[in-house]
């Protein structure tokens, strides 16, 4: 075999978990090529691993909301950059219209991708010419990617998740290196059932900072910064950080010694860059979106209610009750 596409599209999270997948296939067929597609706005995180060689991407969501005519050129330019090499295999791992497209006009005779029942979108179906296997019920869905690709190229899956992420090496260190163990609280997130309550934050923004951490609090809108600064008007010594782009945000994430944050995906991020991390659940169901590596990531909550405080606590204490080494069991460390 001398090259794979694999096909995940979006969003920053759901790309996070999929890139173990290049991983495995790297490890199963040494020498062979992973390319990878996807939209625009998340190609800068896949540029990250190294464990793929070339990154396709075209503005598809930009362009999907502002029907810019830049963007379909973009668009249109990125089709012949997808059909520059003909693919032994094209993996199709996310499932819906747009990556199903993406997959029928790359070059393969062999395009996979999930039975009728388990797409995201039915009428995807059309652009393969073969399918995974029953999609596994007893794993959480981002092993479940691993085991689907594996079926589809044979050969087995093996270990832990490797996510082989290296990032950019930041203008300036994000924090000072003679400052106190960083904790970040993503508290903000995409849907309103997924906050956990602002008094809670507040709760474990006290008892980090009384541990001996500068607790820092990111934001993406001005409605998460007015959030965060009412967290920290009531944490000692925490920062409301300025706000970020994708990769700074990585940067800070590589840069901290703890992430607590909802189900969203710089929590995922934070996982794959093998930092001490929870994840708080409220209205999703851990056991299949969650992370876990023990004494390193773990999540908690039932999806259903609001976890109290005392749990993220004890999640807390569980991910530093182990040396640091253990967590270098569980895929590369990035750079």
């Amino acid at each position: 075999m001398k090259r794979v596409l694999i096909v995940k599209v979006t969003s920053l999270g759901d790309i996070v978990q999929a890139l173990p997948v290049a991983a495995d296939i790297k490890r199963a067929f040494p020498g062979v090529e992973v390319d990878w597609a996807a939209d625009e706005a998340f190609a800068e995180l896949v540029h990250w691993s190294t464990s793929v060689d070339r990154v396709l991407c075209a503005p598809l969501r930009r362009f999907k909301k502002a029907r810019r005519w830049g963007d379909f050129k973009a668009i249109a330019a990125s089709i012949a950059e997808l059909r520059a090499y003909r693919y032994d295999y094209i993996i199709d791992i996310h499932g819906v219209y747009k990556s199903a497209i993406i997959a029928f006009l790359a070059r393969s005779s062999k395009r996979i991708g999930y039975q009728s029942q388990d797409l995201g979108e039915r009428g995807a179906a059309f652009a393969y010419t073969g399918r995974f296997g029953p999609r596994p019920q007893r794993c959480d869905a981002w092993h479940g990617m691993r085991i689907s690709a594996s079926e589809a190229l044979g050969y087995e899956v093996e270990g832990p998740a490797v996510y082989n992420l290296r990032l950019p090496e930041p203008a300036t260190a994000p924090f000072a290196a003679d400052s106190a163990p960083v904790a970040a609280l993503f508290h903000a997130t995409s849907k309103d059932d997924k906050k956990w309550p602002l008094p809670h934050w507040v709760a474990v923004g006290r008892e980090l900072a009384q541990r001996g951490f500068h607790v820092v609090l990111p934001w993406g809108s001005e409605g998460e910064r007015a959030e965060a600064e009412q967290i920290a008007s009531q944490v000692p010594g925490s920062t409301v950080l300025p706000k970020l782009n994708v990769t700074e945000i990585a940067q800070m994430i590589d840069a901290c010694a703890l992430v607590v944050g909802t189900d969203t995906g710089f929590v995922h991020l934070a996982h794959g860059l093998q930092k001490r991390t929870v994840m708080i659940f409220v209205a999703t169901p851990p056991s299949h979106f969650g992370i876990e590596a023990p004494f390193r990531s773990i999540s908690i909550g039932d999806g259903h209610s609001v976890p109290p405080i005392a749990e993220v606590l004890k999640a807390i204490d569980y991910v530093h009750s182990e040396p640091r080494a253990v967590a270098i069991q569980h895929g590369s460390a990035a750079a």
